[in-house]
């Protein structure tokens, strides 16, 4: 077991920023963390980092305490906080050989090259880093991270600041990354939580509120299910309010509405009776999934 946490609280003064949190993850397994702002995600990474104590509980990263054995834990951990802290003043190149001296790693040079032309640095790499753009100082900070060659990668918003094309580039090195390593990411960005993460959890007010894979969760059942509709003209919101077991009906565009009903229902034949009384034609109508973010908002009351 890479990382595991048990019954871990957290106290700033009176307030709980973790409260009895517990879980386990994998060797080779990429975990995204996801949680409103304020709920304790970077509070988590920070004590799995070794950089703030739990109050109570433990947490164990490749076998060793955080508490009782950090320096064992930080020689096996690559972190990118959120806020990615380097030398400005140094060239790229220049600032990741600094960090494999502070590793005390023998084959600097060689280390260096390879961290550059994986996280796709090549074309900036004879700048100095306070000339770099947002995204580019991230993939620095990755490459930071990956330098020592950790077991476990903690990363905190590792995609802030991409635009879209570095983003496929560095979902893309993640998913690879988590073949070898244990990766743990914290985002806002649920379809980056869909398309690289092998499972989820959701933290909300410093508890954790699920802890499944995205699919999974999707397909949980919940009082809603949706449907959407196309109609070959537009009814109004009150009248499809007016059936029986709808909850919500919402425009999605031109003609096309989403309409929420009571999960185990059927409100089709419903729909199909609505457009027969009032002259309207079904031009479409099909089941729409649950998203991830729908998911999310439920979980966590917003």
């Amino acid at each position: 077991m890479s990382i595991a946490v048990r019954n871990i609280t957290k106290k700033y003064g009176a307030q709980n920023a973790l409260d009895g949190v517990s879980f386990e993850i994998g060797k080779s397994e990429v975990v995204g963390l996801l949680g409103p702002n304020g709920a304790g995600k970077s509070t988590l990474m920070k004590i799995l980092t070794c950089f703030v104590p739990p109050t109570e509980g433990e947490a164990v990263v490749c076998g060793f305490d955080t508490r009782a054995k950090s320096m064992e834990v930080r020689r096996r951990v690559g972190y990118l906080p959120e806020h990615n802290p380097l030398y400005l003043d140094l060239y790229v190149r220049e600032h990741l050989d600094f960090v494999a001296g502070v590793h005390g790693l023998s084959d600097r040079g060689a280390r260096v090259k390879r961290m550059v032309d994986r996280v796709g640095l090549g074309p900036e790499q004879h700048k100095r880093v306070g000339q770099l753009s947002k995204g580019y100082r991230q993939r620095v900070g990755l490459a930071q991270a990956l330098i020592p060659d950790p077991d476990v990668l903690i990363l905190d918003e590792p995609t802030s600041g991409l635009d879209p094309n570095q983003l496929v580039d560095i979902r893309a090195l993640i998913k690879e990354l988590g073949r070898e390593k244990t990766v743990m990411l914290s985002t806002h960005i649920m379809q980056e939580v869909e398309a690289i993460c092998d499972r989820v959890i959701i933290i909300d007010k410093g508890r954790i509120v699920a802890d499944d894979t995205a699919r999974t969760l999707r397909s949980r059942q919940h009082e809603m299910e949706v449907l959407e509709v196309e109609f070959d003209r537009s009814p109004a919101a009150n009248e499809l309010l007016n059936l029986p077991g709808v909850r919500q009906a919402k425009r999605k565009d031109g003609q096309r509405w989403l309409i929420a009903h009571d999960a185990g229902t059927d409100a089709r034949p419903a729909i199909f009776e609505f457009a027969v009384k009032h002259g309207f034609q079904v031009l479409g109508m099909q089941k729409s999934e649950r998203g991830l973010e729908e998911v999310f908002k439920e979980l966590t009351g917003r």
